[in-house]
């Protein structure tokens, strides 16, 4: 029987739901039970997709190929529990089935409206595709009083009515700020985001509050009388020194405990915070510090390559040396200012991305790395500029480029028409943008003895792809020649998925992305190696 837990926020954006609800996930999990986390996203896009990384940051890939909000990536990160298409929704995606309903006349003549069909669909997504899960979590993107988040609010709490009190359970996390100039708590904001969220017909049943110094026992007092939340259900969350600690931190003000009351029901066994307690004393203490240089078009919003960063932290963590990143913009980056500014950097990492700005400094970056021996990782977007960079100036193919940038050039690289995927044909285009890249899982076979086979000590391999252009096959002798291995090739041999060099202490390039499946209890090995190799440069 499955229990719901709806999370909601006030006062601020980002205060931290999507951790809040991860560390609940995983402090449930340790205790026995089955857990699902979801997302609704109040957007009208139909998914993040097409939006531009500095509009909503990271698009999170999931092994069924779906785009969605970074937040599922810490749903994983702290679970280790793969998310799926039907873990997150979006108001674009409500209203495109809706109206596609009504277009083939399956409302039957009705008049379509927000309630009940709107929130009919909201509350289908809430309960679709649970099998034996014993919690869903579902995170509501948005602040409550945001007027689009209004229908998903009217939904939980037709969904509540629906299925009863005991089944489910409204977390609300607000802001309590400090005031530094009248060193005061202030609980005010946090009881006006709760009558806001009573006034829509949700009473909190637990009301966590995020603060930059600990409540004292009079304001969370305050906060109980006021919001009508029972005083050991006014959980605070004092920002933590690392996101790993979140979880630490929310088992010690009790939150699972108080989960578990609420429901009537008991921990199968103990929870295990060792993993995590080991994690935040190796991130908190004093190591080595390796440069990694981030070289892409979008660093200057943090959130865009976020489970780039947690990948690269997590390789650090296996190494025992603390990850300094360096972003730089590709778009500032010159070619006689490369040796420079990146004279002190231990690797080179070029990320995923699309279009053409910001293209020829990080060609420039990766002639670098590959003179001057430099670590060296390209995922995605990364790998095809690896590809230019060395038709251009090693096979002296001087026009080289993707179609993607110029429908001039020499296509080294370019525009996916169809692939294979588990026997079925697969057709893609540029016409319609959003949801036609090859997407999800895919397979690699890799070559035997090759630096990526030595990484991943297995045959073949399966990585989560999002890229919509291809490295040209039929350039595969003329690279091979001069020194770059196609080491990953998918089954059908028809898509070359890594390469590497093997005149260079390590220089790989991804198609797929394996920043998406790296956890901090597990690093990827990719990862690993890649700050192995730059510990010892």
């Amino acid at each position: 029987m499955a229990r719901y837990i709806f999370v909601t926020g006030g006062v601020v954006s980002s205060l931290g739901k999507g951790l809040t609800s991860a560390s609940l996930a995983y402090l449930l999990k340790s205790q026995g039970y089955k857990v699902r986390v979801r997302k609704m996203d109040p957007y009208l896009n139909v998914d993040p997709g097409t939006m531009s990384p500095f509009q909503h940051g990271e698009v999170f890939v999931t092994d069924d190929g779906a785009e969605t909000d970074l937040d599922l990536g810490h749903y994983e990160r702290f679970t280790n529990i793969s998310a799926k298409k039907s873990d997150n929704i979006t108001t674009g995606k409500i209203y495109s089935d809706i109206i596609l309903k009504e277009r083939k006349g399956k409302y039957l003549g009705k008049t379509v409206q927000v309630i009940p069909h709107v929130t009919d669909r909201i509350k289908e997504f809430i309960s679709g595709d649970i099998v034996n899960e014993d919690f869903v979590i579902c995170e509501i993107g948005g602040t409550v009083g945001d007027i689009e988040s209004l229908p998903f609010i009217e939904a939980i709490r037709q969904f509540s009515n629906d299925h009863g009190k005991n089944k489910t359970l409204f977390i609300h996390l607000t802001l309590v700020p400090f005031l530094k100039s009248s060193d005061e708590i202030k609980t005010k904001p946090t009881q006006h985001s709760v009558k806001e969220l009573r006034g829509l017909g949700i009473q909190p049943d637990i009301v966590i509050c995020r603060s930059q110094k600990s409540i004292p026992i009079d304001q969370r007092k305050k906060i109980s009388l006021f919001c009508n939340v029972a005083i050991e259900n006014v959980i605070e969350t004092v920002d933590v020194r690392t996101i790993y600690e979140a979880p630490i931190s929310f088992y010690k003000e009790k939150l699972d405990k108080q989960v578990l009351k609420y429901f009537n029901i008991k921990a199968k066994k103990r929870v295990n915070l060792l993993p995590w307690k080991k994690i935040t004393k190796t991130i908190l203490n004093k190591r080595k510090i390796i440069n990694i240089a981030i070289i892409g078009k979008y660093v200057n919003l943090k959130d865009a390559y976020k489970s780039l960063d947690e990948a690269l932290i997590h390789g650090g963590l296996k190494n025992n040396v603390k990850v300094n990143l360096i972003r730089i913009e590709s778009d500032n980056l010159q070619a006689n200012q490369v040796k420079k500014i990146l004279r002190n950097v231990s690797g080179i990492l070029i990320p995923g991305g699309f279009g053409k700005r910001g293209t020829e400094g990080k060609i420039s970056a990766i002639n670098y790395a590959r003179k001057y021996k430099i670590p060296f990782l390209g995922i995605c977007f990364g790998m095809q500029m690896a590809i230019i960079e060395f038709a251009r100036n090693v096979l002296k193919i001087k026009k080289a480029g993707s179609s993607e940038l110029d429908r001039k050039c020499y296509p080294v690289i370019g525009l996916l028409n169809e692939w294979n995927k588990n026997g079925k044909l697969i057709k893609g285009t540029d016409v319609n943008l959003g949801g036609t890249m090859r997407l999800g899982l895919y397979e690699a076979k890799l070559r035997h003895n090759s630096l990526i086979q030595k990484i991943y000590k297995t045959k073949s391999i399966n990585e989560r792809h999002r890229h919509r252009y291809e490295v040209n096959i039929n350039l595969k002798d003329k690279f091979e020649s001069k020194g770059m291995i196609f080491s990953g090739i998918s089954p059908d041999g028809k898509l070359p998925e890594i390469i590497e060099l093997n005149n260079h202490p390590w220089f790989i390039g991804v198609q797929f992305h394996p920043e998406f499946k790296s956890r901090p209890l597990s690093p990827h090995p990719l990862f690993s190696s890649f700050i192995k190799a730059a510990k010892v440069y």
